[in-house]
């Protein structure tokens, strides 16, 4: 009967302060940010003098596998979300990393770390079908997340639905939840018929070099 009492409380509560909104709140929350779209992505901040041709032929092809291509850390990842964090990557044309083949089809790529190096798996159907070794990880740029990924429109509804919603999750124990991981990807075509591709995945981004011809 407490805990019926608490809840009651809480969402009495919880509509009663998110229902004073302004005009200038609701325009502003509901709008996007002025400079999504807008700010585009330089190359300077993204890539170094590597010499990626030198630094694929050096790094060696993965030879360790997961017990049943089941990658262990994926429950973590997923246990306290309704969908898959991970950035899916749609492939139309098969790409290569030295002997291996990535076949067309969709992948969640997701970075691990193994051995006290980084690697992106390619998932597919829940199994890890291919592994390739990055060559950098570090931080994401801050407010990366806000210039460049689209924020959605909310009605008024919405916006009291979701902020109660929030309220409830940080003060209620058995509602907490924690947010899923910001994800973006990029992918550039280089000379040589080599691609870069870069994995955002929360506050950090991985690098990885693919070819459209095998070398």
């Amino acid at each position: 009967m407490k805990k019926f009492l608490i809840s009651v409380f809480l969402i009495i509560f919880g509509l009663f302060t998110l229902l004073p909104y302004t005009m200038a709140e609701e325009q502003q929350a509901t709008s996007y940010p002025e400079d999504v779209d807008k700010q585009e992505i330089t190359e300077d901040e993204y890539t170094e003098d590597i010499d990626i041709e030198q630094m694929y032929r050096d790094m060696p092809v993965p030879d360790f596998k997961y017990v049943h291509d089941i990658d262990p850390g994926e429950y973590q990842d997923t246990m306290y979300s309704t969908w898959s964090p991970y950035p899916l990557f749609r492939l139309t044309a098969p790409l290569f990393f030295k002997t291996v083949k990535i076949d067309p089809g969709y992948y969640l790529l997701t970075p691990r770390e193994h051995d006290g190096s980084w690697y992106i798996l390619f998932k597919e159907a829940g199994k890890v079908k291919y592994i390739v070794p990055c060559y950098k990880k570090e931080m994401v740029p801050l407010d990366f997340y806000k210039n460049n990924l689209p924020q959605i429109k909310m009605t008024k509804v919405q916006l009291i639905r979701e902020k109660f919603l929030k309220f409830v999750g940080k003060n209620v124990k058995s509602s907490k939840r924690k947010p899923i991981p910001d994800t973006y990807l990029e992918a550039s075509d280089l000379d040589n018929n080599f691609i870069s591709i870069i994995v955002y995945w929360g506050n950090y981004r991985y690098y990885f070099v693919l070819r459209t011809i095998q070398l």
